[in-house]
């Protein structure tokens, strides 16, 4: 039995949560916005969605989208640069965005406001937001502070598409952390958080880093669109014969408890 397969069965029910607010900021130069129209018209033509209550009022814009409110307000400011030369630290993706982004001087924060669809479903409309706003302006990229993300232009585009053949842009949801040292290579994750799981990691392992992020982005996307729960002590691989042991405890490189994957 491959790996998959083994966790068919812990497959969860999907339940109803509380609301959690969803945000992410594309950023500009040259006090740079969007235009309503195009964005909508993107949507509607490019996802195939419908767009009901339509709402403008000074620099704010709402509208809903499967139930869900999307707020997109104008802000005629830079993204505190604290932050974004922070994430750019580790934005192995967007390795010259400290340089690209210095001069920004607008941005737009985009709100997924209410929660009537799963974190699946709201990831997927806030995902087709951004990239009808992307594809219709001038936007440098994408800052998501709390995906800890720095994505660019080309690559949101690009790595959206995968919703068009019910793929996951695993990198636009999620960042997968790499660290070399000298007791082995390690990897973690950060934004499982957001879909209600643990984060994982692995911890000084003889893998290397390709092999890291490849398991772990192939695991996020299975747990986040199949609903997965793992549970500490049981083990997983991608045949029978391979057992990798799951242990839940405290984050190293992450925030309260991670699973932790043993080879």
């Amino acid at each position: 039995m491959g790996l998959f397969d083994f966790f068919k069965k812990k497959e969860q029910p999907k339940e109803t949560k509380k609301s959690n607010i969803l945000l992410a900021m594309p950023m500009f130069n040259n006090g740079e916005t969007f235009e309503l129209e195009k964005v909508t018209d993107y949507l509607k033509n490019n996802w195939n969605t419908s767009i009901s209550d339509v709402n403008s009022e000074g620099r704010i814009v709402t509208f809903s989208i499967q139930g869900e409110t999307i707020a997109l307000a104008t802000m005629p400011t830079q993204i505190p640069w604290d932050d974004i030369e922070g994430t750019a630290q580790y934005a192995y993706n967007w390795v010259s965005a400290s340089q690209d982004l210095k001069n920004h001087n607008s941005h737009i924060i985009v709100t997924l406001m209410s929660n009537k669809n799963s974190e699946l479903e709201r990831f997927k409309i806030l995902t087709k937001v951004l990239s009808s706003i992307i594809a219709t302006t001038n936007c440098l990229g994408v800052y998501q502070g709390s995906q800890s993300l720095l994505i660019p232009r080309q690559q949101y585009l690009d790595s959206s598409d995968a919703l068009k053949t019910n793929q996951i842009p695993l990198d636009l949801w999620v960042y997968i952390g790499l660290r070399k040292g000298e007791n082995g290579n390690s990897a973690y994750t950060y934004g499982l958080s957001a879909f209600d799981k643990l984060e994982m990691e692995f911890i000084n392992t003889k893998l290397d880093l390709e092999e890291m992020y490849n398991f772990l982005g192939n695991i996020c996307a299975y747990v986040i669109n199949s609903n997965v729960t793992f549970r500490s002590g049981e083990t997983l691989g991608y045949t029978a014969e391979q057992k990798i042991k799951i242990t839940k405890s405290k984050g190293v490189f992450v925030e309260g408890e991670s699973f932790k994957f043993e080879i």
